[in-house]
């Protein structure tokens, strides 16, 4: 686990100069663009408009939601996620299963969208917190999340109990919103899944692991709006899942069930009123561009990612 090392790295000195320079000209300062990626492990769909989720329709209401994005096959955790946090399908990035240790050489080809800020934009605070231990941790086969961003927090869902683990990542999430205001942050939940796996189906207890995690994406939102400096940042929220289920609780198959995934996208703070329409087709190497582009960093076509911003109706070459 790293230890907290990032709270005295806040630039500042530039800011300060910037906003002295807007109030002389009598401008304000344009808002401060920040990210939050909330990834939310195995939920399909369907089952999720099916049930009680407030926290998540707020956020569909306030921007838009796509129901009929895509992931990709084989329809598990490991090239899922990876895709989602590199923008490139598994032919890149060359993570194929849950089978660990991660390829080095094309993750170090294909980093995470966190690693790419801290490496482009040194001064945007970047945070994760994950309580599947292989997204950042090498002792456990990864990591997707390299140790270059400013903050990691590691828990195991194994072994605390993935409701508790997931918990505990709110909780400390939660406190670095308030706190720091990342730039940029990917909070992982990872008890939905682990509990359809265990009930064998998307039954009751599936269901109501659901709306638990609605209930943590509500902390979390409740955290961006409580900060005080929200009327000067652009907050853009990311809610997805890297993939759905058959009716018996499995996945990693093509079939549509394990296939289709969902979108929300929401601005928060200063930009909250503008009209925010997620183009058809979606899937899930989308996310991390669109990231990207929020926080002003432009895709290079160089990087060959295979998604595009959700932002803009531009696609990669």
């Amino acid at each position: 686990m790293r230890t907290e090392r990032w709270a005295g790295r806040r630039i500042v000195g530039t800011l300060l100069p910037l906003a002295v320079v807007f109030g002389a000209c009598g401008e304000a300062p344009p808002p401060e663009p920040r990210v939050l990626l909330i990834g939310i492990d195995g939920v399909r769909p369907d089952v999720m408009a099916a049930v009680e989720t407030p926290s998540l329709d707020a956020l569909a209401r306030a921007g838009d939601l796509v129901d009929d994005a895509v992931t990709g096959v084989p329809s598990l955790s490991g090239p899922s996620w990876t895709s989602m946090l590199t923008g490139v399908w598994k032919e890149k990035h060359g993570i194929l299963s849950n089978d660990f240790p991660f390829p080095r050489n094309a993750l170090d080809s294909f980093p995470d969208f966190l690693t790419r800020v801290e490496r482009l934009r040194p001064e945007m605070t970047t945070f994760a917190v994950v309580d599947w231990r292989p997204l950042g941790s090498p002792a456990a086969g990864g990591p997707v999340i390299s140790h270059e961003i400013d903050f990691m927090w590691i828990l195991d869902g194994y072994e605390l109990g993935w409701a508790e683990a997931d918990r505990r990542s709110v909780r400390r999430a939660v406190q670095a919103i308030r706190e720091d205001g990342p730039h940029a942050a990917f909070v992982y939940l990872g008890n939905p899944d682990e509990v359809s796996h265990e009930s064998g189906g998307i039954g009751v207890p599936y269901r109501a692991a659901i709306q638990q995690a609605d209930r943590h994406v509500g902390r979390l939102v409740d955290a961006i709006r409580r900060r005080p400096e929200i009327e000067g940042e652009d907050w853009l929220v990311l809610v997805s899942t890297d993939h759905g289920r058959r009716a018996d609780g499995g996945h990693g198959g093509d079939s549509p069930e394990e296939l289709t995934i969902f979108i929300i996208a929401a601005r928060l703070g200063a930009r909250a009123d503008a009209p925010l329409t997620l183009p058809d087709g979606a899937a899930i190497v989308d996310l991390a561009p669109t990231a990207l582009d929020h926080l002003g960093i432009p895709i290079d076509p160089a990087w060959a990612l295979d998604g595009r911003s959700l932002l803009s109706d531009e696609t990669p070459d």
